[in-house]
């Protein structure tokens, strides 16, 4: 199959059409595919339907651009370096997006359904919490439920048939075009490695049609097959793959570099307003690729990020 999959960063972007469903991998600040979100934001995506367990830095950049349309998920932020998202609470302020809530293990339910072929999950999580007041279904208010690639309910109640355990839930499986990985290998025909904690990416990969994998490093299939048990996805579940180092910055990628924190309080502090935002993306989105960026940041600064090998952080900070 040799490097069939391998395409560039701007072809992997163009894959995300105007309001496609997407999904990222990685948890809150680690593991973004932010050089793949920032490409997406050059070519002015619109209409996208983002749809996280958990929200971060990705989700910022590209409710910021104005790309995403409607967000699913339990939370965003870029935890102790920017407790909540300023550029999604800004957008909701002004009915530019719509958000759809659903708890944390909700969302983790949802993708681990869709990855087992089921259309829906079944749990108690959440029962009695303003999650479920039908007040609060906005995508069912927004009149966007068709029942194909949105669920025709937010949530179902069902008595347990088999235990009497009660009350249960019913919560659709989710429907993603592309879900987008950043990992630290892959090999020439698509295995990945994840170094660390690999949080919903198997999921993720499962739940979507198309699967792009942004990784450190495109190394050969045979070096992964000598300890395959380390392997985190197979061939087959991935579409294309993208070799792109350092495309998680600002978020850390595990065993490589940390996350820049500096980069991300900045990022949070300036860009309270939309014309903080438009300034930021000015600065370090448009006008540049993927190399430009590195270079603006400096090597004196990735350096210092770089990871020990023995200890899997950085020891310089």
């Amino acid at each position: 199959m040799g490097n069939s999959k391998r395409i560039t960063m701007q072809a992997a972007a163009e894959l995300v059409k105007n309001g496609s469903s997407l999904t990222f991998s990685g948890f809150t600040i680690w593991r973004r595919p932010i050089a793949f979100v920032f490409e997406l934001i050059r070519q002015k995506k619109t209409g996208i339907h983002l749809i996280e367990v958990n929200g971060g830095p990705q989700t910022e950049f590209l409710v910021g651009a104005g790309c995403v349309d409607v967000w699913e998920s339990c939370w965003v932020g870029h935890e102790l370096y920017g407790k909540y998202g300023a550029n999604l609470s800004r957008k909701v302020g002004t009915k530019e997006i719509i958000v759809e809530d659903y708890s944390h293990a909700e969302m983790m339910f949802r993708f681990s359904a869709a990855a087992s072929g089921a259309p829906y999950a079944v749990t108690q999580t959440s029962l009695g919490t303003d999650i479920h007041n039908p007040e609060y279904d906005m995508l069912g208010r927004a009149g966007r439920r068709d029942g194909k690639r949105v669920a025709k309910k937010k949530y179902i109640f069902a008595e347990d048939p088999f235990f009497d355990a009660g009350q249960v839930v019913l919560i659709p499986a989710v429907k993603v075009d592309v879900a987008v990985l950043c990992v630290q290998q892959v090999g020439e025909e698509g295995t990945v490695r994840v170094g660390g904690q690999y949080y919903s990416d198997p999921e993720a990969c499962r739940a979507a049609d198309v699967t792009i994998v942004v990784a450190e490093e495109i190394v050969p299939e045979e070096y992964l097959r000598r300890n395959a048990d380390q392997n985190t996805i197979p061939s087959f579940e991935v579409d294309y793959i993208v070799e792109c180092p350092y495309g998680a910055h600002p978020t850390g990628m595990f065993g490589r570099y940390d996350v820049d924190g500096a980069f991300l309080k900045d990022f949070y502090a300036n860009t309270r307003t939309q014309e903080g935002f438009d300034a930021f993306a000015k600065e370090w989105v448009f006008g540049l690729d993927h190399i430009a960026y590195l270079e603006k940041l400096g090597w004196a600064r990735m350096l210092k990020l770089r990871a020990n090998t023995a200890l899997n952080y950085s020891p310089r900070r």
